[in-house]
Formats: C-alpha cells, structure tokens, sequence
C-alpha cells in the first residue's frame, strides 16, 4: 500500500474514536444539519448529477441508478431525516448475567469502526451509507464508481462540510479517488478498516470477495424468482408477476425468472399481458414459447438457452422455466438463486409452507412482489445493502446490521484459580 492510501485510512480510523463520545441527540442533529444543507443545495447537486448523466447512454440499464431529480431528492431526504428519528442500535444490553462467582457480564452493542462500502452508479448510496453509519458510530470509507464521479464529490463534500462546522472530523466519511489502486488498496487496509460492504452487480462482488483481506459482506446481486404454482390465483400472480419485474428494472429486488407450473400454461398469456405492453423481452423455454407464441409481442419473444437462467438482467427482460411441480420449481431456483428473494404464488397452503421450508434465500415472499425487499419497505429505515449471505446479516441491512458487540466484565477483586 502506498503512503497516499495509508495516510488516509490512518486519518479515517483515527478520526473514527471520536464518533464514540458523541451524544444520539448531536448525531440528530447533525443529521437534520445535513438535510436541511442537501435542501438547500439541490439544484447544485443535479447540475453536478448531470454530469454524469451526460457521460452515459440513456439505454443503459444503470442510468436509472445514477439518474437524480429533484423528488429523488427531496426522498433522500426525507430517508436522512427518518434516520435520525431511529433509536440508536448502540450501547444496547443484549445480555446481562451475574456468574456465581460474582462477575457481572453483559454483552453489549458497539459499531464496528470503520466501514469501506465499494460501489457502483448509485450517487443516493452515498446518502444513505453515511447516514447510517453516522448513526450507528462508523466512520465510512466510500468507493464510488466512475460513472457517478460528480455526484459523488458533490454529494461527498456537502456531508463533509457540514461535519466540519459542526465540530466534527470530516475524516469520518471519506470518499476514494475514482482508480482501481484505491480499491485495491482498501480490501488491505486491514489494520484501519473493520468491514467492507461492496454494493453492486456479481461481478463487483465475486472481485470484492475474492480479493479483500477484510471482512466482506456480500450485498446486492438478486437473481430473483417467482414461482406461479398450479393453484396460484391468476389475478394476483399478474399483478404480483407485473410488478415485480417493471415497477423498478434496474434494482436487485426485480424479478428475472418466472418458473411456471405446466398445467397453467394456458394461463401463461394473461399473466405476461402488461409485461408485453411494457416491452419487456422474454427468454421461454420450449414450453412457454409455444404458449406465448400466438399472444406476445413477435420482436420481444426469444427462445431461451443456457444463459437465461441464473441472469440478473437489471433491464426490461426476462426468462420462463416451465416446470412439472413444486418439487422441479424447488430444484431449478436452488440451482439458479443467489440467495436474495424468492416468490411463490399459490392458494395452496401446504405448498406455501414447503416453498418457505426449502428455498434457501434472505427473503421467501408467499403471494406478494419481491420489491418489497428493502430497508425502509421492511421498516428498518434507509438501507446499506441487501445481504445474500448467511454469516452476521441477511437480507435488508440497517442500523443493527452495522454494530458488532463486545462483553464488558465488571468485578469485585475477583482472581482464577
């Protein structure tokens, strides 16, 4: 590592300590600072978010994410705001005991440090990620992508500066130049950074695991299922089907496979009529393209190969797997899953019961869209990610999700034996 990326980490772990003798009431306040100033200076932010924009092809399914608008806003900041008025997830007792011997235990709550998140054209994570970690008593190393490059830095010294003249080390929420050696060098910096959380597509993550020497939670990629049973009512799997796959095409909660039981293929037409309105493209297997083949859209329906499945298209596409029961759609989703979010529609309550039993994801949903898997749909306020593993956290991670804890030992004189 060279002296530039060291100096910074020593300087954002150092500032980091500083974070633990604040008051709930001055991060609140601090918080509410930054939403007023993220008001005040919105339409500096969209120029500087235009930037960006003008760098990227409108047909890119990442352009919604990088896309700002004043209501994108004006939503950031109500989600600041709504963090703020969270309690604190720190300093709470998780356990208390009194050993025979006299020693007090408790287990208690603590943040982690210091936090790198690594991303990609996502300008609102930067919001979202300092908020919470602000609040739970991280300080945040922030790797953006190129494409959100002055969003980013707008974005980035609005927060630092009103650390700044709130008395605070602006060190505590640091954003990374826009090269590869910067993320290189914060996957090692394992003496000043605690966690790293990469947020973005399979290929981010697979780099991002593979290659850092801290801790890594996996958040993000969703290859999303939802599975129309034989006995699934026909009215709520196409609204469920609809929006799960065109409400938001480019978020990790959208749908990209609908596995369909055989003996409701004649039904398959309905439930893909608003997604044909949509342009949405669908990769069939033998089975549903022949059932779709003298409804839907001719220039929008393909055959479907190998790659159809297990595809997190994050666009208007999407594939069919036609299945003979629950038991194949169990078996094709384990194959093809990234452990995100799975659906079943079915009136069938004892299929319902199987499906959440043996389909391994952060989030089984019964009769409802896979879009509701978010932090603040869950109630648990703005979100830094979507955790696919199974180690600390899983699913929608908030405030909770970014304490560790450690046991405080009060004694008396006591001494081993």
């Amino acid at each position: 590592m060279d002296d530039y990326h060291q100096n910074t980490f020593q300087l954002v772990a150092e500032a980091s300590k500083s974070l633990n003798l604040l008051e709930e009431k001055e991060i609140n306040a601090i918080l509410e600072a930054i939403a007023k100033e993220t008001e005040s200076k919105m339409y500096y932010i969209l120029a500087e978010n235009q930037k960006d924009l003008q760098r990227m092809d409108k047909s890119n399914p990442k352009y919604d994410r990088l896309l700002l608008n004043e209501q994108r806003i004006m939503d950031i900041v109500k989600d600041i705001r709504n963090v703020a008025s969270l309690p604190s997830p720190v300093g709470k007792a998780l356990m208390q005991e009194t050993l025979p011997n006299g020693l007090k235990l408790s287990k208690v709550t603590v943040p982690f440090g210091v936090i790198g998140i690594i991303y990609e054209a996502r300008p609102n994570v930067s919001f979202d990620v300092f908020s919470l970690c602000l609040k739970s008593g991280n300080a945040c190393i922030l790797k953006g992508g190129s494409d959100a490059r002055f969003s980013n830095e707008a974005i980035i010294d609005l927060i630092r500066n009103v650390l700044d003249s709130n008395g605070i080390n602006p060190n505590v929420c640091t954003l990374l130049p826009n090269d590869r050696t910067a993320t290189e060098a914060l996957m090692n910096a394992r003496n000043y950074v605690d966690l790293i959380i990469p947020r973005g597509g399979q290929e981010l993550i697979n780099y991002v695991r593979e290659n850092s020497r801290i801790p890594v939670i996996e958040t993000g990629a969703g290859v999303c299922h939802t599975y129309f049973h034989k006995d699934g009512d026909i009215k709520k799997g196409k609204n469920i089907i609809t929006n799960a796959k065109i409400r938001k095409v480019s978020v990790c909660n959208s749908l990209d496979c609908l596995v369909i039981d055989r003996e409701r293929l004649d039904d398959l037409h309905y439930l893909c009529e608003d997604l044909d309105k949509k342009d949405v493209i669908i990769y069939a297997d033998k089975h549903a393209y022949e059932a779709l083949f003298s409804y839907y859209s001719y220039d929008q329906l393909k055959k479907a190969d190998d790659k159809s499945f297990g595809t997190e298209f994050l666009d208007y596409k999407m594939s069919i797997k036609t299945v003979t029961d629950i038991e194949e759609a169990i078996s094709h989703i384990s194959k093809y899953s990234s452990k995100h979010s799975e659906a079943i529609i079915s009136e069938d309550t004892e299929a319902i019961k199987l499906f959440e039993k043996m389909v391994d994801a952060a989030c089984v949903y019964s009769n409802a869209s896979t879009a509701f898997t978010d932090g603040a749909q869950f109630g648990l306020g703005a979100e830094i990610g979507i955790s696919t593993q199974k180690m600390h956290a899983r699913g929608p991670m908030a405030l909770e999700e970014l304490c560790t804890y450690k046991w405080l030992i009060d004694g008396n004189g006591q001494t081993r034996s």
